[in-house]
């Protein structure tokens, strides 16, 4: 059996960086992922699949990754089941990445990240 996940798209909100009882940090975020296929109006299809980051790879998801910016995951495909409050029976589907690569270019140094994007211009590639 082989389960592995490619994945590349833009961070639909800021990541969200907890750590758990013991200590270990754990980030989740959601990638939206263009499908190939467009809808019959041509407007283009989209997924919004959960990502999980454990350990290390968490820390630097929290602290570089941020809402519209592009990344690649590389992972593998988790479904949990789980009870909701009503008490049925439901299914969490998430990927639980190994790796991450950003993507795209990143801001000025010196610039403060304010949460909106610089124009093209005022930015440098890796």
């Amino acid at each position: 059996m082989y389960n592995k996940v490619f994945l590349i798209g833009n961070l639909v909100r800021d990541p969200e960086l907890r750590y758990t009882p013991s200590g270990l940090p754990v980030c989740k975020f959601v990638l939206a992922v263009n499908r190939q296929k467009k809808k019959d109006g041509g407007e283009q299809e989209c997924d919004f699949i959960n990502v999980v980051t454990w350990r290390r790879l968490a820390e630097i998801c929290g602290e570089y990754l941020k809402k519209g910016r592009p990344a690649a995951i590389e992972g593998y495909l988790q479904i949990r089941p789980y009870k909701d409050k009503a008490g049925k029976e439901r299914t969490f589907t998430e990927v639980v990445a190994d790796n991450m690569q950003m993507l795209g270019t990143r801001p000025k140094e010196g610039t403060a990240s304010s949460g909106t994007e610089k124009k093209a211009e005022e930015e440098t590639p890796f």
